[in-house]
C-alpha cells in the first residue's frame, strides 16, 4: 500500500509541476504524509480548502487502488504541507480550550463558525478535556459547526 500512495504522490505532485519532497509515515491511525516544497501555498490554498481537497483525492485513488477486504477497515492518509496541518491543529487545540472557559464563564452557549470535519474533531477532542462544558456538531454540509455548551449534569 506504502508503495501504491508514494506512486500516487509522485504523478499528482508531478502534474501540479511542483518540485519537493515528501516523507510517508506508516501509523496505527493511517499513512501520514509530509510534503515539503517552496511552493506550499498552492498546495494549501485558502484555510486549507486545497489541502482538504488533495487528501480526498488521494484517500479516494488509494481505496480504489486497495479495495478492503471483509473485516478490514481502511486505512486513511493524512496530509501535511510543510506543518500547516499541525500548526493548525495545536492553534485549534488552545482555542477550543479558551472557547470552553468562555462558556464556563459566562454560562452560554457559543456558537462557532463552520469548519472542515477534522477541525471540528480536534476542538471536540479538546473540550472533552475539560470538566463542566460540551460540545455538538450541529448543521449539514457546509454550514455544520460546532456549539460549545455547559455540560448537563445527571
Amino acid at each position: 500500500m506504502q508503495q501504491d500512495l508514494s506512486d500516487i504522490l509522485d504523478n499528482i505532485l508531478g502534474l501540479l509541476l511542483l518540485e519537493g519532497s515528501y516523507d510517508i509515515e506508516d501509523e496505527v491511525e493511517g499513512f501520514k504524509v509530509n510534503i515539503e516544497t517552496k511552493d506550499a501555498g498552492r498546495l494549501i490554498g485558502a484555510r486549507g480548502e486545497s489541502l482538504e481537497g488533495l487528501q480526498l483525492l488521494i484517500n479516494t485513488m488509494m481505496s480504489r487502488k486497495n479495495p478492503t477486504k471483509e473485516g478490514e477497515t481502511f486505512k486513511r492518509v493524512i496530509i501535511d504541507v510543510m506543518g500547516w496541518r499541525k500548526q493548525k491543529e495545536e492553534d485549534l487545540a488552545v482555542q477550543a480550550k479558551a472557547w470552553a472557559n468562555q462558556v464556563l464563564e459566562t454560562g452560554k452557549d457559543l456558537e462557532l463558525e463552520p469548519m472542515a470535519p477534522w477541525q471540528r474533531r480536534i476542538v471536540h477532542m479538546a473540550v472533552e478535556e475539560i470538566a463542566g462544558v460540551e460540545s455538538e456538531s450541529v448543521g449539514e454540509g457546509f454550514d455544520r459547526h460546532l456549539v460549545i455548551r455547559p455540560a448537563v449534569t445527571k
